[in-house]
This record gives C-alpha cells, sequence and structure tokens, in this order.
C-alpha cells in the first residue's frame, strides 16, 4: 500500500471546481504518527506527536485567523468496523467557513512552511472534505 500523508496534487482543483467558494467545509483528519519524526533537517528532532504538535502550533492559528475551528480533537480507542490497516492515533474535525477560507489558509506562507513538521510526523493521514447534508 502507497503512503498517503500530503495532498494529491490534482485532488485541491477537483474539489474547488465541485463546489462553489463560500461553502462550508468540515474537514475529517485521520492521524497516523510515526514513531521517530523523519525530518530531512538534522536540527529537527523527536517523535512524530512532537512533530505534530509544533505543526499544529501553526496551524491552528492559521485556522482561526481564516475564521474556522477546531471542532473536535480525539485519540482512536478501537476499531468497531474498518480494516487493520485503517488503525489511526487520532481523529480531528476542523470547520472552515467557506472553500475560499480554506484555500486562503493554505496559501499563507507561515502555513505552507509548517507543513514540513506534518510530514516528517506522519506515518499515514486522510484529509476528507465533508459539507453538511440538508
Amino acid at each position: 500500500m502507497t503512503r498517503t500523508v500530503d495532498p494529491v496534487a490534482n485532488q485541491l482543483p477537483a474539489l474547488l471546481a465541485a463546489l462553489p467558494a463560500d461553502t462550508p467545509l468540515v474537514m475529517l483528519n485521520l492521524l497516523r504518527f510515526r514513531a521517530q519524526a523523519a525530518y530531512r533537517d538534522p536540527q529537527w528532532q523527536g517523535s512524530g506527536r512532537d512533530a505534530y504538535a509544533r505543526y499544529a502550533a501553526i496551524a491552528m492559528r492559521k485556522v482561526q485567523e481564516v475564521g474556522g475551528e477546531l471542532r473536535y480533537r480525539g485519540a482512536v480507542k478501537g476499531l468497531l468496523i474498518a480494516p487493520e490497516a485503517e488503525a489511526w492515533d487520532e481523529v480531528l474535525l476542523v470547520r472552515y467557513p467557506s472553500v475560499a477560507a480554506f484555500t486562503a489558509m493554505l496559501a499563507m506562507p507561515d502555513y505552507r512552511e509548517a507543513t514540513r513538521h506534518r510530514t516528517a510526523a506522519l506515518d499515514e493521514a486522510r484529509l476528507i472534505a465533508t459539507v453538511a447534508l440538508d
């Protein structure tokens, strides 16, 4: 199975084309941490959780700057209906007021710089865009 941590290049443009810019989003984040963060720069060290904390400290400020909020953060304690390969460490739900707000955050230079910590932290991840059902 291919390791999935960073966005696939064509997925964001497809999402943007499918939804109006003012559509609110809730992003489901499924996270599996590395035991040891995989940094390319030797100045950075620590566990995957340590690296993710570095990313989250910046990312959550950026989420708030665009009007978003962390709705839920939880530790996964068991699988009831899922293959073992889908075992996760944490789940996050992050609400953005609009697709435009989410894409504005992605373009922020300090957010983009922080993503190196996310990449180093995670062994596997999912980022699933959801919209409310009427």
